[in-house]
């Protein structure tokens, strides 16, 4: 072990004896729920519906307002990709201004929630596929605090981040989703946020204002994600790619796209899918949301 891995191994082990009865409140009271919290698949597209007001932007509002408020969100954000998988472990999680070319108003930005460690310590221990290392460098990037800053916007509801491990399958990320199922018998609201149909280097910028515009490709792949995603065929999800040959123009990179595998991942069988913010932007992306529980 590099010297480096030792002192952190060291340091992490400290903070979790110095913080173990805070870990057990918080367990503690995380009990078990009648009701298990629903998950979600946010389409959060481009950063700017952080501080608009659109209709998108309106659904999030209206979503926080309507769910149960949860005890803690947890996000899998396209934005944070990784070797190996991590989660965010400080008290105070950065706001990460991840982008470029934005108006100043969007940098300024700053979304205070608290961070948990003692959630994150008992997420990693309903891990057994994999060893999730705690984090205390990332924060929460803007696939997180665009949504979440308009769910909740007081901050006052602790917001973790898990890393997707880029270098894994859909499959992969799949069944490491339900390993999470117990957290939403806890009151803990897990968010993946993306987009299914995210084309960038396509999108037609002159159709931008135009509602619901998409290339007959994005189309396709809309309606195929849609349905399969409403007949529970979970199997042809993981397996995209052999939907159609447009899977290739809509998801020319898995990274916006596997954020959905742990929600299809975390879905009861018996749960029904309710979508929203259901449109086409821009020829090339898509801003299908998809709630279950």
């Amino acid at each position: 072990m590099k010297r480096k891995q030792f002192l952190t191994t060291l340091a992490i082990g400290a903070a979790g004896m110095n913080s173990l009865s805070a870990f057990k409140r918080f367990t503690d009271e995380l009990s078990e729920q009648d009701l298990r919290s629903p998950v979600l698949f946010i389409g959060h597209g481009s950063p700017m519906n952080g501080i608009e007001d659109n209709s998108f932007s309106r659904a999030w509002i209206q979503a926080g307002q309507d769910l149960p408020k949860p005890k803690a969100v947890l996000v899998i954000s396209a934005h944070w990709l990784t070797d190996g998988t991590r989660i965010t472990a400080m008290d105070h999680p950065k706001t990460i201004h991840d982008f470029g070319g934005f108006p100043r108003e969007l940098f300024e930005v700053q979304y205070p929630a608290p961070g948990n460690p003692a959630l994150a310590e008992e997420t990693r221990k309903l891990v057994k596929t994999t060893d999730v290392m705690p984090d205390h460098d990332w924060g929460l990037d803007h696939g997180t605090w665009s949504v979440v800053r308009r769910m909740y916007p007081d901050a006052n509801i602790p917001v973790l981040q898990l890393s997707i491990d880029y270098s894994k399958p859909a499959s992969y990320h799949y069944e490491l989703a339900k390993e999470l199922a117990a957290l939403r018998k806890k009151g803990v609201l897990i968010i993946g946020s993306g987009n299914m149909v995210h084309n960038l280097r396509l999108i037609a910028w002159d159709k931008m204002n135009v509602p619901n515009y998409g290339y007959d490709w994005a189309i396709e792949m809309h309606e195929l994600f849609r349905k399969k995603i409403t007949e529970g065929d979970h199997q042809a999800l993981i397996n995209y790619q052999q939907l159609s040959k447009s899977a290739k123009l809509a998801v020319p990179t898995p990274d916006h796209y596997y954020p959905l595998m742990y929600i299809l991942g975390l879905q009861d069988k018996k749960e029904e899918p309710i979508f929203f913010n259901d449109q086409l932007v821009a020829g090339s992306l898509n801003m299908t949301s998809v709630k279950f529980g």
